[in-house]
């Protein structure tokens, strides 16, 4: 893993200006736990770094649970604010964006706003952003990072009380098949031995 992590950060750190990096993946592929370490590489090569979680950027409950807490469909479709993350974070962060942003949106908990303050990224800041489902809504990345389980080691490696979303999956997989274009493709069945598919 830690030969993965410096070749990410040496390839992120290579790009001038504000770089927007998803880091796409199933929970069970733990992209947060890949965007905690990219963070010191990060910094190492001079590039101040922030975090944003898609589990923060998630629709209110009333939206979200519509149609039942494990529905795979809505999981798919509706769960995940889009807009919100578009509006408050990466638009900010094009060439011509003002840089500031909000880190979190929507505090799942409570169900509500998280009143987050703004932060300004500055002009060479990199913004690391992790979750599920992240290339199959047109979203601007400068560089995308998905992180793949064959569909045998996303089921064994996924809690119980989370299987209802492995349909979800196959159907991301099925219908946007980030493996074919993202700019990085990590298999992971091993976490031991994550492998790089040029």
């Amino acid at each position: 893993m830690a030969a993965l992590v410096e070749e990410l950060a040496s390839r992120i750190a290579a790009r001038p200006g504000r770089v927007r990096v998803a880091l796409d993946g199933s929970p069970a592929a733990d992209p947060h736990g890949l965007a905690v370490r990219l963070e010191d590489p990060l910094r190492v090569r001079g590039r101040p770094v922030l975090r944003v979680s898609t589990s923060d950027f998630l629709r209110p409950a009333s939206v979200r649970l519509e149609s039942g807490r494990t529905n795979p469909d809505a999981f798919y479709l509706g769960w995940f604010d889009e807009a919100g993350l578009r509006r408050e974070v990466l638009d900010p962060l094009a060439p011509d964006g003002t840089g500031r942003i909000l880190p979190s949106l929507w505090d799942a908990a409570a169900d509500r706003a998280t009143r987050a303050a703004y932060t300004v990224v500055p002009p060479d800041g990199v913004v690391l952003v992790s979750g599920p489902l992240l290339l199959g809504g047109g979203l601007p990345f400068d560089v995308t990072v998905h992180l793949s389980l064959t569909p045998a080691a996303l089921s064994r490696r996924t809690p119980v009380d989370e299987q209802w979303t492995l349909p979800a999956y196959q159907r991301y997989a099925d219908e946007v098949a980030p493996d074919t274009f993202a700019d990085v493709v990590v298999r992971l069945d091993d976490p031991r031995h994550p492998a790089v598919v040029e």
